[in-house]
């Protein structure tokens, strides 16, 4: 059920196909502190050491901040670039990384007790986290920690370098990790900006800024605006101070409360019948594209993917400019701004065959809903799409949801893209969220492939690739509570944006037939038609794109002429 994301994954099969192995991610507690030196590089290869000319500090991609490790193996060289941490005995430490690239490695030796490494296996497009935790010996007051790629590989990038613990003390020569911010306060009120200023810290080099929880500025002074926020709205602040050392604690949490009637300019309305469009973040091996080369047949563009944070149900965005040919930031945000004054609507998926995004209480639902309503408002994205392929929690879910849509109004775009097994049944997570927020939903647009057999809504199993099983499917929502202007039809493009379940165009249109006008069915035909049926939604723009449009060019019109 997963989507295809690079060449190396095509023709894999079902289910089980593709996917990182989950990588265990420590909680660390409110005394610890980040004791790895220069994480961010910040400070150039300080407190670093690569084989000789085989990593360099990079301006771009990065992930927060202004500077990344790029290291490139060579022969029989993996580009190990490591750093000795001053650590505490008996103590446990969470480790972990963003990283780019094909088989990075992330470990810690010296340990003590038993040297722990994880990596990312395959092709990998955008950022993605590293994550595992190590426990020292009684005895063990150094480890080594380290990061590379391997032989044969292209270049990696690693940002955001970190191991949380407990304070190793000050063996370590070097500075100390700085303490917290005092003295936060908010300033210069306006609609859209308030400006946040604290106290210096002693040995700090720079500072982070946090919005509702959520990293949103690295900046070296003492004051920032922070722009792009809703009038009538308030917001809390939070700042830590960081050195070669690693991050210190955040200061005291501050708010601030913007000016205005808090009137948000609405997003366009969602044609009665639309077509949605997944595109890619990402070069793997389909059309490049900007958000204006997407053609106009599609209503709704999800852009893929949001970024797990290392704050439970938190997401981030990074634009990945290098694999796009260059497309900056600034371009990207006009082109989103340009499709919304020409009625189309621009929203963030969060998950995808990688996603690694967990909602399972209060505290990662809020952090979700506030990370996804800040990036809304720096973007100018219409809403989010929950494409979140290992399950979901209902609950929780159901609470991001709502919270997003008090803030957001109501023309607020929510779509979701489960996979078959998800919607089998009204008793599934996925199907209880989309009924739970009925009200406030817009389509969901299940994946119709790399499924394998299913069941339809008549009790019988149908195979993918046919119409009726595209029917039989959709009729299970149908039937189980949703509105058909929440149903839509999710495809491959092409036989290269899926493992398995490809159809053409004309087995798509079939079935809009079929289910809004009781026509072109097969051996499948529902006890009633749909003539409000949504549409349909493919993955992805770009792999339409490698195929010269054919599917926008024939499913488009047929969407666009429902009844």
């Amino acid at each position: 059920m997963n989507r295809i994301r690079s060449l190396a994954l095509l023709g894999a099969a079902t289910l089980t196909a593709g996917g990182l192995t989950a990588l265990a991610t420590g909680t660390a507690q409110a005394a610890d502190v980040n004791v790895a030196r220069n994480g961010g590089f910040e400070s150039g290869l300080a407190n670093w050491s690569c084989p000789a000319g085989s990593g360099v500090v990079v301006s771009s991609p990065v992930y927060a901040g202004a500077g990344a490790l790029k290291a490139t193996p060579a022969g029989q060289d993996n580009a190990q670039c490591s750093q000795t941490v001053t650590v505490k005995p008996n103590s446990t430490y969470t480790l972990s990384t963003q990283v780019q690239g094909s088989y990075v490695y992330l470990g810690a030796t010296g340990t003590g007790t038993q040297d722990v490494s994880t990596w990312t296996p395959g092709p990998g497009s955008g950022w993605q986290k590293l994550s595992t935790t190590f426990s020292t010996g009684p005895n063990t007051t150094q480890v080594t920690v380290w990061t590379h790629g391997w032989y044969g590989q292209p270049a990696y990038v690693v940002d955001e370098f970190s191991v949380f613990g407990p304070d190793g003390g000050g063996t370590d020569p070097g500075p100390s990790v700085p303490g917290a911010p005092t003295g936060a306060a908010v300033s210069g009120q306006s609609a859209n900006a308030l400006t946040l200023s604290w106290n210096a810290v002693s040995g700090a080099t720079g500072y982070y800024v946090y919005q509702d929880g959520v990293r949103v500025q690295s900046v070296t002074g003492t004051s920032t605006q922070v722009t792009g926020l809703t009038a009538a709205t308030s917001y809390s602040f939070q700042v830590s101070a960081y050195n070669a050392a690693g991050e210190g604690s955040k200061s005291a949490p501050v708010t601030g409360t913007t000016t205005g009637s808090g009137t948000p300019n609405p997003n366009p309305a969602v044609p009665k019948h639309a077509l949605t469009g997944y595109w890619q973040n990402f070069n793997n091996g389909a059309t490049v594209q900007k958000i204006s080369d997407v053609p106009a047949q599609y209503d709704i563009i999800a852009v893929s993917f949001a970024d797990a944070t290392t704050t439970p149900g938190a997401i981030a965005f990074t634009l990945d400019s290098a694999g796009l040919g260059g497309y900056t930031v600034a371009q990207f945000k006009a082109d989103v701004a340009a499709k919304k004054a020409a009625g189309k609507s621009v929203i963030l998926s969060i998950g995808g065959e990688k996603g690694t995004i967990s909602v399972n209480d209060s505290t990662s639902a809020n952090n979700l809903t506030n990370s996804a309503y800040a990036l809304m408002q720096e973007y100018g994205f219409s809403g989010i799409d929950i494409d979140l392929e290992n399950g979901l929690n209902p609950t929780y879910m159901t609470q991001a949801l709502r919270s997003l849509s008090a803030k957001a109004g109501s023309s607020l775009v929510i779509t979701m893209a489960p996979q078959t097994i998800d919607m089998q049944s009204t008793q599934g997570g996925y199907f209880k969220t989309a009924l739970n927020i009925k009200d406030i939903l817009t389509v969901v647009n299940m994946q119709y492939y790399n499924s394998g057999s299913m069941n339809g809504c008549d009790g019988k199993v149908y195979s993918q690739g046919s119409v009726d099983f595209l029917t039989a499917l959709a009729c299970i929502q149908l039937e189980g509570g949703l509105d058909p202007s929440q149903v839509g039809i999710g495809v491959p493009a092409s036989p290269s944006g899926a493992g398995s379940g490809y159809v053409a165009p004309s087995i798509v249109n079939n079935a809009l037939d079929c289910l809004a006008r009781g026509t072109n069915c097969g051996t499948f035909k529902p006890s009633k038609t749909y003539p409000g049926l949504r549409g349909a939604m493919t993955w992805s723009t770009n792999w339409d794109a490698k195929a010269g449009g054919a599917w926008s060019n024939a499913v488009g019109p047929k969407v666009h002429g429902l009844p």
